[in-house]
């Protein structure tokens, strides 16, 4: 790992940096001798994008959106409407 004072650094910052990227070594940045901070290469691109990886890889056979049952055959549990709530009346209510 190379070490380089800030000074040296500031002069030399784009060359520096270059060749973190080419040559992947780290370099600490030093201040009065102690280091303050580090460069080191970013990581390397996947070259693969996730989103839409798997197009082209599927074939659709029939109607993808319609129910395998017909609506009429499905067992569904109807709900029966229970009465509204009652609410106090105003000389009941809280008054603030």
């Amino acid at each position: 790992m190379k070490t380089m004072p800030a000074g040296e650094f500031k002069a030399r910052c784009l060359r520096v940096m270059e060749d973190v990227k080419k040559y992947r070594t780290p370099v600490v940045i030093t201040k009065k001798g102690r280091p303050v901070a580090k460069l080191v290469p970013a990581d390397p691109d996947p070259g693969i994008d996730l989103f839409g990886c798997m197009a082209g890889e599927f074939t659709y056979i029939g109607d993808v959106e319609s129910p395998v049952v017909p609506p009429e055959a499905w067992d569904v549990v109807r709900l029966t409407k229970t009465p509204a709530r009652k609410r106090p009346s105003r000389s009941r209510r809280r008054r603030r």
